[in-house]
């Protein structure tokens, strides 16, 4: 669980929690993890976030999203553009798509706390799960590839041998109701960031100019599949319907 941004966590749990399926204790407890508190910072005052999460559930939210834009790429945001630009900046964000307005959370580490700055969000599609599976798994396959055909297995043994594991993925906690595929698909994004950051941490010593700049072309395109899948696995307003939600009942 803890592997997760936190994020994805306050989605899976929140939604959880707005769907009837866990208490409050359980939802801060898994988001918070190992830090000391959570504080809200909204345009009337400080609050908390299961008094935002009831709020927004007050003006018909029944699930929690979460996004996770870069510079260039803000997957999964319609704006506006102070929302966007604060998470591309903390690199996530969570959403309550549901909610009239609707709205976003952007968090930010400070020591062991976290501070949410509440903002306008602008209503997104749906992220659609099987395309970012889909995406994920042609965007490793085509980065395979490239990176053999440059000896990746000669300065980055691991690298290699992680890349090559189409089903390696870091485990993690979900609550009730969150689909297993989706499970699946966040470790498998999860793993693979970790894999890119890995693989790009230096230019590989003897590499050319050349092959560091075609091992991080190969790379960029894994990366951003990765950001996209983590974001539909996070997105409950792409999710099938299961039928023992209670929400559509």
């Amino acid at each position: 669980m803890s592997a997760l941004p936190v994020s994805a966590r306050l989605a899976w749990w929140g939604t959880a929690w707005l769907r009837g399926r866990v208490g409050p204790d359980e939802v801060l407890d898994a988001v918070h993890g190992d830090d000391v508190t959570h504080v809200v910072s909204a345009a009337d005052g400080p609050s908390s976030l299961l008094l935002e999460l009831a709020a927004a559930r007050n003006h018909g939210a029944d699930a929690v999203a979460a996004a996770f834009p870069a510079p260039g790429d803000p997957a999964g945001l319609r704006g506006p553009r102070e929302l966007t630009t604060a998470a591309v900046e903390a690199g996530e964000v969570a959403l309550l798509p549901g909610s009239l307005p609707g709205i976003g959370l952007v968090p930010r580490q400070v020591g062991r706390a976290v501070e949410w700055t509440v903002l306008t969000a602008e209503r997104r599609p749906p992220s659609d799960l099987g395309e970012a599976d889909r995406q994920l798994r042609a965007a490793l396959l085509t980065a395979a590839n490239v990176l053999a055909d440059l000896d990746v297995a000669r300065w980055q043994p691991l690298v290699a041998d992680e890349l090559h594991d189409l089903r390696a993925g870091i485990p993690l906690a979900a609550p009730p109701g969150t689909p297993g595929r989706c499970v699946d698909l966040a470790g498998r994004a999860l793993h693979l960031e970790r894999v890119v950051g890995l693989a790009l941490q230096d230019d590989g010593g003897a590499l050319s100019t050349g092959d560091a700049a075609a091992r991080r072309a190969a790379l960029e395109p894994l990366e951003r599949a990765a950001r996209h899948a983590l974001t539909a696995a996070c997105s409950p307003d792409g999710w099938p319907p299961s039928s023992d939600d209670p929400s559509h009942r």
